[in-house]
């Protein structure tokens, strides 16, 4: 199964570096988090990606062509017309195609732009600014079973913000501080999709979040995965510095390489 990855945002709520670089490519530790990303789905024997880009898509162009060799020892023969050569490549054995998406296309028009990539039936589909330990096998065989076009991997956050009790007269009967058991089911990304969602997609306006999944709730096509382990987006400097705290710390639960 390919795995398609949204990486075209401007990620403005991280403009600290996004001015920079996309925000898929923003590095954790050394590598950037769409790297963590890849390397967490490889793990699983998925090889094959498809970013869809947008924002400075020429920077994920880039580093990808470079990886290769800043992962190889290289000789440079100025004498012959091919003058590069690469040894012992210990680069992974990714086949990634990057797909110029533009630059203010909405999350669903990114995805029907990379169709025509799509042979199979179902493909694995994951924004670029998050990080999980998702059981990728699990969360297909759930997939495979439920009869959806669109199954997503549903995590728990905590609830930012304090309780109100209403009652029908507008009156508060009782406040209280969030909590660790004040919880809500939000979507962690980590998709699977049957080849039948690109015709839930009109175009480049479509918001995937908003008329596809909602259209799709509708129609009773959507299931939710509850992957209850860890799950981190990566929105802000906080988060980033965080991501890093648990790298540096060898508590890093989605690097299993």
């Amino acid at each position: 199964m390919k795995v398609v990855i949204l990486a075209g945002g401007y990620g403005t709520r991280i403009s600290e570096e996004s001015y920079l670089k996309p925000k898929p490519m923003i590095e954790i530790c050394g590598k950037p988090i769409m790297w963590h990303i890849m390397k967490y789905y490889s793990s699983y024997g998925f090889n094959e990606f498809i970013i869809c880009a947008g924002y400075k898509q020429e920077y994920i162009k880039r580093w990808f062509r470079d990886y290769c060799l800043t992962m190889s020892d290289v000789t440079f023969d100025f004498g012959k017309s091919d003058n590069i050569i690469i040894h012992s490549n210990k680069s992974e054995p990714w086949k990634v195609t990057v797909v110029d998406t533009g630059l203010d296309t909405m999350t669903g028009g990114r995805i029907k732009r990379i169709k025509d990539y799509i042979s199979e039936e179902k493909f694995l589909l994951t924004y670029g600014d998050g990080l999980s330990n998702v059981d990728l096998l699990s969360l297909i065989e759930f997939h495979n079973k439920s009869n959806s076009i669109l199954t997503l991997s549903a995590v728990e956050i905590e609830s930012r913000f304090g309780i109100l009790d209403i009652c029908e007269n507008g009156k508060v009967s009782s406040f209280r501080e969030k909590s660790k058991f004040d919880t809500e089911w939000i979507n962690g990304g980590y998709m699977v999709a049957d080849k039948k969602i690109f015709d839930y997609i009109d175009g480049d306006g479509t918001i995937f979040e908003k008329y596809t999944i909602e259209t799709l709730v509708n129609e009773n096509k959507l299931s939710a995965y509850k992957h209850r382990g860890f799950w981190q987006c990566m929105d802000t400097i906080r988060d980033k510095n965080k991501l890093e705290n648990l790298i540096e710390t060898n508590n890093a639960p989605w690097m299993v390489w």
